[in-house]
Parts: structure tokens; sequence; C-alpha cells
């Protein structure tokens, strides 16, 4: 992309003077229509370290109001960031909609430094992964907006020789920058590559010719100009799709859950020896995790009164507290709300060596937001796809992941349901939002098996656990964690 690009075009003042006022003040106007529409934007800035990159995004800011948008500096990993997945650190600071996030240097000059300090191959990865990521937040509303600022080789070198002993040194570049640019020939291919792997119809890189500031800076507010406009003219018939894409499908999907014999059950005295020697194992497991950095995130999801809690409780008896969170999952914050769905989620995951226990998850866009009509079909039916991508990436990064399915049968959740309500220690387990999701069953059941369906992969398999038996269901579930926590204890020696 870059090998018919000529970096070394310029504006002269005059004719920067000219252009510049009116396309400022069109984006300020742009600015004020995205945030009444509620459209997220995300500006991302990369290009070669001596390129003056923070002249250039300071000239993109001036026209906004500040007290919609934020500048994310992007330097090397905190280590708390290092300890989380390549795209957590990204995904905790996308805007809310209506909101701006201008990235000064982003997840692509990151993918450069893996390239440079592992393997090319790595990198590749992580440009599929990214691919999927923009992709994700662009089927949810946000316009992404990316430029790569170019300069030729002879201007970089000049130009670094320059920064070399001034007194903005340090301001202008980081020595980061400085180790993984100075090599012009050797990054310019990884470059060309990253941008071809990486430039899509729904985010598309736009080549800044950037050896003049002036050039450069009025590229960026002219393309700017151009892409929000197209974003907001595009938005409304993207929002009227999503209601009436899909809604009338009504295919059939084989069901995981059939196979369940729910007659299975197990004695008290082989329950309570079993449960021990698992909780033991557990938590041996837990340590032996937390030494070699893996993390562990476990999904449980069932019929209500299925018993997720009573398993969740028996999971986690003998664990040290200083290294699990169990995260009970209920309708969004206004402010999650405002994000993509799987934002709330991101921000939970847990660093290198713990372990986060989800009592519901990310599958409410499926199961209940499909049901009650929380979203439109066309985003639920999105999700599968979105979701496994997720799924996938926390496990290429090295998380154990466990995800249960909690299955009971309607006899079995009256009689719980009959029994909390006639127990005044056991009243607040039910709601009156329980029994109307009772009296959806059917519709809930095509959605569960929709998922199972669709979500159960190589990489993310479900573990459908017999629950009528309360015994059977925290044995099988703890027996699912611990096979899942050796097999991933075993991989990491």
């Amino acid at each position: 992309m870059l090998e018919h690009v000529d970096p070394g075009k310029r504006l002269d003042q005059k004719g920067y003077d000219k252009a510049a006022p009116g396309l400022k003040e069109r984006l300020g106007e742009l600015q004020r229509r995205a945030r009444d529409a509620g459209m997220p934007i995300i500006v991302i800035f990369e290009g070669w370290d001596t390129v003056g990159m923070s002249e250039i995004v300071n000239r993109f800011i001036l026209p906004l109001d500040p007290r919609g948008f934020l500048v994310h500096p992007i330097t090397a990993p905190s280590p708390e960031e290092r300890a989380r997945p390549f795209l957590w650190r990204f995904m905790v600071r996308i805007p809310a909609r209506g909101r701006i996030a201008v990235f000064d240097r982003s997840w692509y000059f990151r993918s450069l430094a893996r390239a440079v300090e592992r393997k090319e191959e790595d990198a590749r990865a992580v440009w599929r992964e990214i691919a999927d990521f923009e992709e994700m937040l662009s089927n949810d509303g946000y316009l992404i907006m990316k430029f790569f600022l170019h300069i030729g080789k002879k201007e970089h070198r000049k130009r670094l020789e320059r920064y070399r002993g001034s007194d903005m040194d340090m301001c202008a570049i980081s020595m980061a920058e400085v180790e993984l640019f100075k090599k012009y020939d050797r990054m310019l291919p990884l470059i060309e590559e990253m941008l071809e792997a990486t430039d899509r119809e729904h985010a598309p890189w736009t080549i800044v010719e950037a050896e003049d500031q002036r050039f450069a800076s009025g590229k960026v507010l002219a393309s700017s100009v151009q892409m929000v406009e197209r974003g907001l003219a595009s938005r409304e018939g993207r929002s009227q799709a999503s209601m009436d894409g899909l809604a009338g499908d009504d295919r059939q999907f084989s069901s995981l859950r059939a196979k369940a014999d729910l007659a299975v059950s197990i004695p008290q005295e082989e329950y309570r020896a079993r449960l021990e020697e698992l909780q033991g194992r557990v938590a041996e497991l837990q340590c032996a995790l937390n030494r070699q950095k893996v993390p562990t995130v476990i999904v449980f999801e069932g019929w209500d009164a299925a018993g997720k809690g009573g398993a969740i409780q028996r999971l986690t008896a003998e664990l040290n507290p200083r290294g699990y969170e169990v995260v009970p999952v209920g309708a969004p914050t206004e402010d999650e709300r405002a994000h993509h769905y799987l934002w709330r989620f991101y921000r939970k995951l847990p660093p290198a060596g713990h372990m986060r226990i989800f009592d519901r998850s990310w599958y409410g866009r499926v199961l209940v937001e499909r049901v009650e009509g929380l979203c439109p079909p066309a985003e639920w039916r999105r999700a599968y796809q979105e979701i496994n991508s997720f799924e996938r990436m926390l496990v290429e990064e090295g998380a154990v992941l466990v995800k249960v399915w909690m299955e009971i049968d309607r006899e079995t959740q009256l009689r719980r349901f009959q029994e909390r309500a006639a127990d005044p220690r056991k009243q607040w387990k039910i709601t009156e939002e329980d029994w109307r999701n009772r009296e959806k069953w059917d519709l809930y059941e095509r959605a569960v098996d929709e998922m199972l369906f669709r979500t159960s992969t190589a990489h993310a398999p479900w573990t459908i656990v017999e629950s009528n038996d309360k015994y059977h269901s925290r044995v099988k579930t703890l027996e699912t964690v611990v096979r899942a926590m050796e097999t991933a204890g075993k991989g990491s020696k």
C-alpha cells in the first residue's frame, strides 16, 4: 500500500490557511451530530517514529469539544496489562456511544513490537485477531478511522539524526519507538503486510503523506470529515436493517441437552467423599496455575434454580480468596449499555495466574436479550461469531476456559421454586422475574439449544451438567474444572 505513495507531498501555508478553518468548523459540527446520534468513533494514528505524530494528533483534536473525547497514548504495556490478553487494554478504552477515543499509537504499534520481540507469525495471528476485533466493533455501530503517517527512508534517517541530542528527544518520540523503527528496511515490509492484512471495508486505512506537517494535518482533517459524514449517513440504514434482519429464521438445531440423563444421582456418602477430594485438588491446581501464570475463566449458565450458586460455593470452598473472584452478572448499567456488550466482560477478565468465575455471562446476549427482545435479531445472531472469536482469543492467549450448562427439567424447577417460596430462609432466591421466565420456557429452550449448538467449539466446548440431583451436579462440575486445569497445567510446564 505504501509503494505508490509519495510521502513528500506539500501544502504551503496559504493553502492550509484557506482549507483548514472550514474543515475544523465542520469537524466540530460532526462531533456534535455524532454525539446526538450516539455514534462512537475510534481514531487511530500510526506511523514512523519520527513523523511528528503528536503535532498531527493535536491539530486533529483542537476543533473538538474536549468534553467529548479522550486521547490514549499507547506505550509499552504495564505489568497489569501484560498479565491480560493482548487486546484487553484497548477494549477497556473504547469510547461510549456518542464519544470519541483517539489512539496515539494503538494495537497496531504493539503488534509490530510483538513481531520484533517474538516471531512474525505471532504478529500475523494478532492481525487476524485485530481484524475480528474491529469488525465486531464496526458491526456494533462504531466508526473506525485509521491513519498511517508515512515518510520516506531518507527523511526518516534525517529526522532521526536531528532528534538525537535534541532537547525535544524524549518529548517527541519514545525510546521504544526509536528501537522499533530505527531499521527502516526491516520494518517497511512488516508494515506493508500489516496494512494489507487489516485494511477492511469496515475499517480501511488512510495513508497520509506526512513529510510535510501542513499537508498531513490537512489530509487528516479532510479525510475525517468525509468518514464521519459517511458514517452518519449510513447509520440510519444500518439501524433499520438491524431491526428487520433475520427475524423469521425457523431452523432447528441439534440439542446437546437431549443426551443428558437427568435421572442420574449419587449417594450422599459418596458425594461427601468425592467432594472433599475434588475441592482439595482444585485448591492444589489453583496454586499450580498461579505459579505458572495461567489465567482461568469459568462460566456458569443454566436454568433458574438449576443450582449454579450451590455449585459455585462448592467450587470455591477451599480456594485462596486472593486468587479468585466470583462475578455475578445481572442487567447492564447505563455505562455498560453505552459500550459494546462484551466491554463489561473484558474489564472482568483475570490477570495471569488468577481465576474469574462468572455466575451468568456474555451468553445473556443470546439468551435473555434474545427472548425478551432487548436487542434486535441481527445483533444477537451476530453475537455467536463474536463470542466464538472472543473465547478463541482467551484460549490462544493461554487461558483455561470452562463453560458449564446446568440442566434440569421443568418439574424439578417448579418444585424448587415452590420450596423457595414456602421457606422464609430461601424466599430471597425467588423473584417475580423467575416466574415470568418460567412461562417462556419453550422460547428459552430454543435459545439455549441454538446457543449450545453454535458456541460449543473445539477450543471452548460446553459441558452439560445434569442437575436434577444436586450432589451429582456439584461433583460433575468440579470434575470438569479439575480436568481442564490439569490439562492446562501439563501444557504450560
